[in-house]
């Protein structure tokens, strides 16, 4: 299976997941000039070599027209660009960006930031756009519908954030129009590139957020950024030594939208290396790292829990296992065995995702007399599995199909089966053959 996976122990941020997927691209600069040529308005991309700690890969640069601009925050708050404490003069309108006349200010990936409040590009710089503007401006992008539609959710996941953050309706949440357009630039580029590379699966490790506080327009902020923290529920992420905010939210958000587990890299045979650069030192190479290659099998660890019960009716017992199925479980089911003074009971086991055992755990504890669960991480092995639509004289039947090792398998849905064995009073073979 053709596997993605993004090392995150840097954070992430629009620019540095582009620039590490582009290093896995078979013609990083034809793709640039297509991503220039898609219609983002006064937008121009460029991509060259950075070396952090010894390892070169690439840093990608976006200017709006012809200045480099970067804001993550859809208020123009430029999360994700360290916010100094300190009244930098007479800017401090939220972002305290250290205007000397290079516009250079730090943030954890060091971009610069070429507008100032007060100066002028020969354009407006503040004007807002709202999540309707955005969605036409992407409508109408020279990109194929699938990454209209991921830049779209995307950019849904962003502004659902910020609504949640700042307490307003998602109709009323606006996009600072010139920091926005070089996130319009990253968002549409990784999608691009996601279509181009065409993983069969993305995966990520823990995302490390950075710590401390950063300054905004709203006042100063504990790192993630309310926004990022929204955008990464479920995801496991962690702080660190680094003062500064690791974790964007537009990167926090493309994460999100395709990858679909966050963990360890698998067992996985290695075609191609990237590295994402971001703009400042630290003791650490600060960039995300993109490995593509193959996994032959699919493999992954999952929590299994189990506990021994006999002091609960079969019925109680059921209960509790369509509770943890319609939760998430992988896997509930039940042995007998025989326990202390000769009682009958049963071994309960609830097989789930890593990132679901405390909430397994807290459904098992409240819903069974156990008294304590035993945990064991093990190693699953499965076949990758399809489902298609099959059409009989008698319908739609939905078919399961796995493959791997070797081996290949498939079978009919059951209640597909079933349900036309009922309309058509047959018995079960009589629909199959």
């Amino acid at each position: 299976m053709k596997t993605l996976y993004l090392e995150c122990n840097m954070g992430a941020a629009g620019d540095m997941l582009m620039a590490a997927l582009l290093e896995l691209h078979d013609n990083p600069a034809d793709f640039t000039e297509k991503l220039n040529k898609a219609g983002i308005h006064g937008v121009r991309v460029f991509a060259a070599p950075s070396e952090k700690c010894g390892i070169t890969g690439t840093r990608i640069t976006v200017t709006v027209n012809g200045d480099e601009e970067y804001c993550e925050d859809v208020h123009g708050h430029s999360h994700g660009h360290e916010h100094t404490h300190a009244n930098k003069n007479s800017h401090d309108h939220g972002h305290s960006h250290e205007h000397k006349h290079s516009h250079e200010h730090g943030h954890p990936h060091e971009h610069k930031h070429s507008h100032g409040h007060g100066h002028s590009h020969g354009h407006d710089e503040h004007r807002h756009s709202g999540l309707h503007d955005i969605k036409h401006l992407i409508g109408h992008l020279n990109v194929s519908d699938r990454v209209k539609q991921d830049s779209l959710a995307i950019y849904n996941l962003i502004a659902e954030a910020e609504s949640h953050a700042h307490g307003v309706p998602v109709t009323e949440i606006h996009f600072h129009e010139v920091g926005n357009m070089d996130a319009v630039a990253d968002i549409v580029g990784v999608c691009m590139l996601m279509e181009s590379l065409a993983p069969e699966r993305v995966l990520a490790s823990p995302v490390h957020v950075g710590s401390g506080q950063v300054r905004c327009s709203h006042g100063v902020l504990p790192v993630p950024a309310p926004a990022t923290a929204h955008i990464l529920r479920g995801v496991p992420i962690y702080g660190g030594a680094i003062n500064g905010e690791l974790c964007t939210p537009t990167g926090a958000a493309i994460l999100k939208h395709f990858v679909s587990k966050f963990g360890a890299m698998p067992v996985l045979t290695i075609s191609k290396t990237g590295y994402g650069m971001g703009r400042k030192n630290f003791e650490s190479a600060n960039c995300v790292r993109a490995f593509i290659g193959q996994t032959n099998e699919n493999t992954d660890e999952v929590t299994e829990l189990t506990c021994s019960l006999d002091d609960m009716t079969p019925e109680a017992v059921a209960f509790v296992q369509e509770l943890l199925f319609d939760e998430g479980a992988l896997d509930v089911y039940t042995m007998p065995i025989g326990m202390k003074k000769g009682r009958i009971g049963i071994m309960f086991t609830c097989m789930c995702e890593n990132e679901q055992k405390d909430k397994m755990l807290s459904l098992i504890f409240k819903h069974t007399t156990t008294l304590g669960i035993r945990e064991n991480i093990s190693r699953r092995y499965t076949l990758h599995r399809e489902q298609q639509e099959l059409q009989t004289k008698y319908g739609t039947v939905r078919v399961k199909s796995a493959s791997g090792y070797g081996i290949t398998k498939s079978k009919p849905e059951y209640e597909d089966i079933a349900k036309i064995a009922r309309k058509n009073e047959l018995s079960l073979p009589d629909v199959l053959l």
